[in-house]
């Protein structure tokens, strides 16, 4: 890592419009939350099991864990996302350095991205759960999810073997 080369590298347009996304997904979900905060019952669900049905509920405080935690692990891989030379590579050139800096940045901005939007879903669900409008978060949510997760990175480990 440290023979790395350092290459100032400016953020894709199609990273910016994703931040966009979800910085006002968010700043939605806060609103909504804050405008539905009173009238809201005092259990929530807490946890669902794997197929997406509630096994805890827990107090109408919870509802601010998951933004909380999103937007901590939203700022940490932004910052992340600036250090493209610290992450690991298969097959990192002098050549390729630039255009594998740029695959991996694109990467942890998508990765967080989803992440946060991940914890919008949740969160709104969870609301949504609690006011009697749903039942869970269905039995395609964790399939769905982590089909998306892992074909995100599968997407970017095969364009950096590529590069």
């Amino acid at each position: 890592m440290n023979n790395q080369p350092k290459i100032d590298i400016t953020k894709p347009r199609f990273a910016l419009l994703l931040d966009a996304i979800a910085i006002i997904t968010f700043a939605a979900l806060l609103i909504y939350l804050f405008s539905q905060y009173g009238s809201l019952p005092d259990r929530v669900p807490g946890h669902y099991n794997g197929a997406g049905k509630v096994d805890r509920w827990g107090s109408k405080v919870e509802l601010f864990f998951l933004p909380i935690i999103g937007a901590a692990l939203w700022i940490f891989m932004f910052v992340m996302e600036k250090f493209p030379h610290t992450y690991n590579y298969l097959n990192l050139t002098e050549k390729n350095a630039e255009a594998q800096y740029r695959n991996g940045m694109l990467m942890m901005n998508v990765l967080k991205n989803e992440m946060i939007l991940l914890f919008c879903f949740i969160t709104y669900q969870n609301m949504q759960v609690a006011s009697g409008n749903a039942e869970g978060l269905g039995t395609g949510f964790m399939p769905i999810f982590l089909g998306l997760i892992f074909a995100t990175i599968s997407v970017f480990m095969v364009r950096m073997v590529r590069l």
